[in-house]
């Protein structure tokens, strides 16, 4: 089974270059996966007809019970016979439907043939969440399908409408399955049928949040307005997801989870309900319509309101009715849909206003949509007739409630011979002053796939008790009765029979006197629910931008104490409600005096950031507030923790020095009193609540460290630093993780900082003004010159680019300093790098060290030096990173796991016994990418804003010199 589903979507794949090289003849190809389904389908029949089952299944995430597992039944064979062999018919139907060269044929393709995989794979599914997974694929390939053509607006606009119903309705169905699943213990559907959870307030929870998906799927009121807008997408879609795939997944759900739950409230009620409503306005709707296709839209929502009552009843003979009315309406309304596509690619039009004669000069073509329209009518012989029977034998034989409920759907099949009738006669007959539509000719294998399906359905009508053992063994998960019903096409004259009669009467009055009921129907119509969704998304667009208009105006402080307010107020309630100092351990006020001291000058730091005005002293004031805390980290013993937090203030200040030089150079305004007052309070007291919620966490321990466990696990491989051990090995997936959101987080901001414009990149070289000065030369003192553009010989220079700062701005002491240390700086990065399986250390801090070297160079060379010591693009480095981390975790593939450590042992001429690990390699890659994110901020905050500087003086003065 898993390989039948997958071939769909391999295939799928091909289809673009399959459609570009044959055209729509590629269709028969990609019609093979889902013939190949059918096939094997038919090859399990008397194994499933004797009860039987196929299973397949394997562990997916063991620690959730999670399965990928599926199972095939009686019920799910059915569904594969639609899923498949209507499938196969439409691909086919697809080869003459459309023309060579049509736009996004490949595309179209692809997206159908994988929407049947997915379909295959949601029938076959044994585990809710396997389910769920092919669920909402189904929605997305749908919501592909039904916008195929993207350039027409209604299309657009109904493939975002049916993607946001039944993708909300999906939402809420997930949350059902876990509940469902939490409550059942397994989330295996065939062990939740066999022994399902006693009946609560939470399962009947989870069965209305279930059932809000699988209505809304089945576009059953009130969630049903999607359906008839989705008739923008081609024939072919709404033949294949909207008569016979899509909208039966929520039909197929109700029947795969009615035989445990059909008797839990509020199951039968809602069902009975809105099924029956739905059936009822869908059928009213569709006798006032034009569009042959709306017609058949609305009367798809009558039939599937219909289903909806009958599989969710919940009892054996309408369980058998269910499952025969479930293929009989494929085989009716498929058909249906197709021929519909023929009339509109003959005739030019769908509007059976402007149709005449169309029966004359396409006898096969009408002879096909009579089969199939009476089968949908329930008329002797066919299999539409033998289905409806069984239901209103079913039901006359119920409750109180399911004879009202019979009542009810007497009435909506007088509706369904009465917009069958409707149909029929707009798009064949010929009509009194209206000029026979000229039409042209159908081939053979365009007439064949609906002749196919309305050929099944006249067969299977007499040879009823072909599928009637297939029907039997899946009703039989409900209890049978003393007299079950047995399918057959004749049960002789009696109340069914008349019921069926009283419906065909009533449907032909009602087209008879159709220019009535057309009247009456638009006097007496309820609003539109398209008009009402549409209000509801215009209202919730208006009121997202009020919101966001209010909350969001650019003001950071306020963003700050919004976030800062929130916390307060949640753990202020939780301290409140839950008192968890009672029983707490008295605070210790420090573990040694240096503690206090280092703790004391940092707040001292933080509060003189109250006093400054200056943008600078208040971001050294900062920094020097996280070097306090890398100070407390090594009083209290933590070198690893003080040297990455040592590197990220170093490089943090850096880069927010290089970011305040381009404001001013004081804050602007003091804000109002009353304004500085709250802010203080707020910040005080967020303060004192965090230090009281951190100190009761910590005192409120009752399991025993972890760091014991680490610490003898790490010794265990003969290491010594355990931090870096736990970074790169025990919890390497984390690290990993994160290092790619920062290279993507950096890589995203720098790259919204600088967008080229499409001209290019900055000029380099400077414009000339008269007498063979450069602009650059002229320029603001800090402006570089790159060296080929230097009027005078450069002197003795410490640095490569030393030279192309201003003299003024050149520190001669700095440039020795940043000669000196350069070289040492980089040795200690690697020698953090490799020494961090015994000593502080490790890839992050070596790579923050790195970083430091080359801002060195920077802040005292400028640009051009930061080119020179760095001439590789920071993205190489960066992508190297995550390559070879990458790399190392696939490496452990090799043994079976991801991530799996390795150790090499060897011994080397004059340096001796020596050893490699997958750790190092991996925190390898963590260097490279930190070293890459570094040099790109300092690149874009640095170097990007030298350049852009240097345009604009050089530009300025350029001007200055030509006046």
């Amino acid at each position: 089974m898993t390989v039948l589903v997958l071939a769909h979507f391999v295939v799928a794949l091909c289809a673009v270059p399959l459609v570009r090289r044959f055209g729509p003849r590629a269709f028969v190809g990609l019609a093979l996966p889902p013939a190949a389904a059918l096939a094997w389908a038919l090859c399990q029949w008397g194994t499933l007809t004797g009860g039987g089952t196929r299973d397949e299944a394997w562990t997916w995430i063991e620690a959730y019970d999670v399965d990928v597992a599926f199972r095939l039944d009686a019920l799910s064979l059915v569904m594969v016979l639609l899923a498949a062999g209507i499938g196969a018919l439409v691909l086919l139907y697809c080869v003459s439907y459309f023309a060579p060269g049509t736009r996004q044929l490949g595309a179209f393709g692809g997206n159908l043939l994988a929407f049947a995989g997915a379909m295959l794979g949601l029938v076959l599914a044994d585990d809710l969440m396997i389910l769920y997974l092919f669920w909402e694929l189904t929605t997305v390939l749908s919501f592909l399908l039904i916008g195929y053509d993207s350039e027409k607006r209604a299309g657009r606009r109904s493939a975002l409408q049916a993607l946001m119903v039944t993708s909300v309705g999906g939402l809420a169905m997930f949350v059902g399955f876990l509940m469902l699943g939490h409550a059942a213990g397994t989330y295996r559907i065939s062990r939740i049928l066999d022994s399902p959870p006693a009946a609560s307030g939470t399962l009947s929870a989870a069965l209305v949040l279930i059932l809000a998906g699988a209505l809304a799927k089945s576009a059953v009121w009130p969630l049903s307005l999607w359906l008839p807008n989705a008739m923008a997408a081609p024939t072919p879609v709404s033949a294949y997801l909207h008569a016979a795939a899509m909208v039966k997944a929520g039909v197929y759900l109700v029947a795969r989870l009615a035989p445990a739950f059909a008797d839990v409230a509020p199951w039968r009620p809602v069902l009975l309900t809105l099924g029956t409503a739905t059936m009822l306005l869908g059928g009213w709707r569709a006798l006032r319509l034009n569009d042959l296709k709306l017609v058949l839209a609305y009367g798809t929502v009558s039939q599937l309101g219909f289903l909806i009552v009958l599989a969710g009843d919940g009892t054996y003979n309408t369980a058998l009715a269910a499952i025969a009315m479930i293929l009989g309406h494929a085989l009716f309304k498929a058909p249906l849909f197709l021929v519909t596509g023929i009339v509109d690619h003959a005739a030019g039009t769908r509007d059976l206003r402007r149709l005449s004669g169309v029966g004359r000069s396409l006898p096969w073509v009408a002879a096909v949509a009579v089969v199939a329209g009476a089968s949908m009518v329930a008329l002797v012989p066919l299999l539409g007739f033998v289905a409806k029977e069984a239901a209103f034998e079913a039901l006359l034989h119920g409750s109180v409630a399911e004879r009202r409920v019979l009542a009810l759907i007497v009435i909506g099949s007088a509706l369904t011979t009465a917009y069958t009738l409707r149909f029929l006669w707009g798009a064949f007959a010929r009509k009194p002053g209206l000029a026979d539509t000229a039409v042209h000719r159908v081939g053979p294998a365009f007439l064949a796939p609906p002749a196919l399906l309305a050929v099944g359905s006249l067969l299977l009508g007499p040879g009823v008790g072909w599928v009637a053992p297939l029907f039997e063994a899946y009703a039989a998960q409900y209890p049978v009765p003393a007299h079950p019903y047995h399918l057959a096409l004749w049960h002789g004259f009696g109340p069914a029979l008349g019921l069926s009669a009283l419906a065909w009467v009533g449907g032909a009055a009602l087209f008879v006197g159709r220019g009535v009921v057309v009247r009456l129907g638009r006097r007496f119509a309820w609003p539109k629910a398209d008009e009402g969704f549409g209000r509801i998304v215009l209202g919730v667009e208006r009121t997202a931008l009020q919101v966001t208009g209010a909350v969001q105006k650019g003001s950071l402080p306020a963003y700050v104490a919004t976030i800062l307010g929130v916390m307060l107020a949640g753990l202020v309630a939780v301290l409140v409600t839950d008192r968890p100092w009672h029983g707490a351990p008295a605070p210790r006020v420090w573990d040694t005096p240096w503690q206090a001291g280092v703790a004391a000058l940092t707040c001292a730091c933080a509060l003189m950031c109250l006093t400054v005005q200056r943008r600078m002293k208040a971001a050294v004031l900062a920094g020097l507030t996280g070097y306090g805390t890398a100070l407390l980290y090594v009083v209290q013993g933590a070198p690893d923790l003080a040297l990455t937090q040592f590197g990220v203030e170093t490089v943090s200040t850096v880069v927010l020095v290089l970011v305040l030089r381009r404001l001013p150079v004081h804050f602007g305004e003091a804000a109002r009193s009353w304004r500085r007052v709250a802010s203080l309070l707020l910040a005080l007291g967020s303060s004192v609540v965090v230090a009281c919620a951190v100190w009761l966490a910590a005192g409120a321990r009752t399991a025993d460290p972890a760091g014991a466990a680490m610490t003898e696990e790490t010794a265990h491989h003969g290491l010594k630093d355990v931090v870096a051990t736990i970074l790169v090995d025990f919890r390497a997936w984390d690290t990993m993780g994160e290092s790619a959101v920062l290279a993507v987080a950096v890589l995203g901001v720098t790259s919204l900082l600088y967008v080229h414009r499409r001209q290019g990149p900055t000029p380099g070289a400077p414009p000339a003004l008269p007498g063979g000065v450069t602009a650059w030369s002229l320029a603001a003192p800090a402006i570089q010159v790159p060296l080929k553009y230097r009027q005078t010989a450069p002197e003795r220079s410490w640095l490569t680019a030393g030279d192309t700062l201003a003299p003024e701005h050149r520190s001669v002491v700095f440039e020795v300093i940043a000669r000196l240390v350069f070289h040492p700086i980089l040795m200690l990065s690697v020698y953090l790098l490799l020494c961090a399986e015994n000593l502080p250390g490790g890839g992050f801090v070596g790579g923050l060290v790195a970083g430091v070297a080359l801002m060195i160079r920077y802040l005292a060379g400028g640009r051009h030096e930061l080119e020179a010591a760095a001439p590789v693009h920071p993205g190489f480095f960066t992508g190297l990173g995550l390559a070879l981390s990458t790399g190392v975790a696939l490496l452990g593939l090799a043994d079976g796991t991801v991530l799996h450590a390795w150790t090499w042992h060897g011994h080397l001429p004059l340096i001796g016994d020596w050893h490699m690990g997958t750790a190092v390699l991996f925190d390898l890659g963590v260097y490279l990418l930190v070293l890459g994110v570094v040099l790109d901020m300092v690149r874009a905050l640095g170097s990007k804003i030298d350049q852009q500087t240097e345009h604009r003086a050089g530009l300025a003065l350029a001007g200055a010199g030509e006046r």
